[in-house]
């Protein structure tokens, strides 16, 4: 490991590694499979890149897009890694290049694609000497992911063929049962499961409800007037939306461009190329952009429109602040949403499950507690406090002590064997006399009858109160019945105390004229847009000169300028003001090979950036 983190710092600039990284580095060293659950911006890149370079011959790297290929190829070579990608629109010629340099052992990772992969598997793969394959954003492999993808089936050939060749599948997001899933469509071998804390308590989660086209487009320009120079995406359900909104945007003075499937592949690179390279601000997108791009310095994300999950949702809200710095995310919510993606699920072949989460998507822009819990807590992950982070922390409601409320509810749970849903277990707890209730002899319970003091609209607020918590959660594998999670345990045994937020009957979610045009009066929620450093003062003089530097350097090589330094790279520049090259290798970020290409340009814009400000 010793060895390892050297490596680290000489070609990434990283002292030490993040949480899990060390482990999955090692499994892969010892040759046996992993799936990993790790968040965008989480680190998963090293997880397979560091040992690829630290092993004999060359690591399969299987991605579906690419522009990623591409994005991940240009940041491995900036390092001074030898890598290459294979695609379809490459000339003969350097696609034969390629594979002969594979051959020959002078690339240590080679992106391919699925199709492109199964095409090379009896001609190319046999013929390399092959370290590791890792699998990127494996959920595609999944009936159960939220982007399936047929050609991702095939790679179950993988183990049949290289038995011996460690295979690690990572994603961002995938729940219980897309992560068993992936496990047995790969056919891995006694995988490891690594799950990283899907906290990024550097984004902020904010949710605006009911506004009008009108008030989305006003709430958007102030937004991005308080995050002036920063790039970031806006997220949209419809193709008709993107255009709209970045012809709007245009009549403000904010560079904003187009993406969806529907233009001309020249024009979908056009945009993303602009974006990458900081020409543009804003690309108004459908889910179509992102998954692509590693751009490290997006600082914010907006969606005009809610995803149709909490798994979209996040992956979506995680190409902000992949760097580490302080990232805003604003999501807007209607009925007219929540109408059309209902439809959209009740159409789809898994319409059940997609119409739970969708439920569950809609609950947490209904949600009066803690944003970032709910999600955590949705991706099985305990969260001991509220965040601070999101808008109703920073506006928090009347809680009340709800716990034996709580244990109401979760006691009928254990009693029916947790082999309930949401409306059977309110009957129970009402004393409903419905055939069904009574045909299962759930009035003879000792709980029947236990809740029948509340109404079953604050039955249902609460229960999705208490999954949004994580007491309960919904085994989608076996008819979405409840189950009693260990969180749910301590307050169900009386080892912990349930704080929920008091449910007013009087509450609506449409409102009248009259309470739109009181709303419209009250002030607009704050944004928390990212301080780097004081306004005015000798650091910001020298970060603008930092970010200048990099912009010029960025454009005499043709390569992104996040690639070159990333913003916590410069941040740290700033802090740390280096003056000399051994300084500046402390720099984080900074491995063996900037130091020696960029370390005398940017150590000498330092010195006199000072100077200059003493005299």
């Amino acid at each position: 490991m010793k060895e390892l983190l050297l490596l680290l710092k000489k070609i990434f600039g990283y002292d030490s590694f993040r949480p899990l990284q060390a482990e999955i580095i090692q499994r892969i060293i010892e040759k046996k499979d992993s799936l990993v659950l790790m968040p965008t911006g989480g680190g998963k890149s090293i997880c397979f890149q560091l040992p690829a370079v630290y092993m004999e011959g060359t690591a399969i790297v299987i991605s579906p897009l690419i522009a990623l290929m591409k994005d991940q190829v240009e940041g491995l070579i900036a390092n001074g890694i030898p890598a290459e990608a294979l695609n379809s629109m490459m000339p003969e010629e350097k696609k034969q290049r390629i594979k002969q340099h594979c051959i020959q052992g002078k690339i240590k990772l080679l992106y391919i694609s699925p199709e492109g992969l199964i095409s090379e598997l009896d001609w190319l793969l046999p013929r390399m000497e092959i370290s590791l394959i890792a699998i990127d954003e494996a959920h595609c492999i999944s009936h159960w992911g939220h982007d399936f993808r047929p050609e991702y089936t095939q790679l179950s050939v993988l183990k049949e063929r290289f038995p011996n060749i460690p295979i690690v599948a990572l994603t961002a997001t995938a729940d219980k049962i897309t992560r068993t899933d992936i496990a047995k469509q790969l056919k891995l071998h006694e995988p490891q499961l690594f799950i990283s804390s899907f906290d990024r308590p550097n984004l902020s989660l904010t949710v605006h409800r009911g506004f009008d086209k009108k008030e989305k487009i006003t709430a958007i320009v102030n937004f991005i007037r308080k995050h002036k120079e920063q790039s970031g995406i806006i997220y949209c359900m419809k193709r008709a939306d993107t255009e709209m909104l970045a012809d709007t945007l245009s009549t403000y003075n904010i560079k904003a461009i187009a993406y969806h499937a529907g233009l001309s592949p020249d024009k979908r690179e056009e945009a993303q190329n602009k974006f990458i390279n900081d020409q543009i601000e804003v690309v108004c997108a459908t889910i179509a952009f992102g998954m692509g791009i590693d751009k490290s310095n997006v600082r914010w994300v907006i969606h005009y429109n809610m995803p149709g999950s909490i798994e979209n949702y996040y992956q979506e809200i995680g190409r902000a602040g992949r760097d580490g710095l302080p990232s805003d995310t604003l999501l807007f919510y209607s009925l007219g949403d929540l109408v059309l993606l209902r439809r959209f699920a009740e159409e789809s072949g898994q319409s059940d499950i997609n119409l739970e989460k969708l439920n569950r998507m809609q609950r947490y822009c209904e949600a009066d507690i803690c944003r970032r819990r709910i999600l955590l807590n949705y991706f099985g992950e305990e969260a001991g406090q509220d965040c601070g982070n999101c808008d109703v922390c920073r506006n928090p409601p009347q809680r009340f002590n709800g716990s034996i409320l709580v244990q109401k509810a979760l006691s009928a749970v254990v009693r029916t064997g947790e082999r309930v849903g949401m409306q059977m277990l309110i009957d129970i707890l009402r004393a409903s006399g419905r055939a069904e209730v009574l045909q299962q002899e759930y009035h003879k319970l000792k709980t029947y009858g236990a809740g029948r003091d509340l109404p079953y609209k604050a039955w249902k607020e609460y229960l999705y109160q208490m999954l949004q918590l994580g007491y309960l959660e919904i085994d989608y594998a076996n008819a979405q019945t409840l189950k009693v999670t260990p969180l749910g345990q301590k307050v169900l045994y009386g080892n912990s105390t349930a704080l929920l937020t008091t449910w007013h009957e009087t509450e609506i979610t449409k409102r009248t004229p009259k309470e739109k045009k009181e709303k419209d009066k009250r002030p607009a929620d704050k944004t928390h847009p990212i301080r780097l450093i004081e306004s005015g003062s000798i650091d910001e003089k020298l970060m603008d000169s930092l970010r200048q530097l990099r912009k010029q350097i960025s454009q005499q090589e043709g390569m992104p300028a996040y690639i070159i330094f990333s913003d916590a790279a410069l941040k740290d520049m700033v802090y740390k003001k280096p003056l000399t090259l051994e300084a500046f290798g402390d720099i984080r970020g900074v491995g063996d090979v900037k130091r020696e290409k960029y370390g005398k340009v940017f150590v000498a814009l330092i010195r006199f950036v000072l100077k200059a400000s003493k005299e």
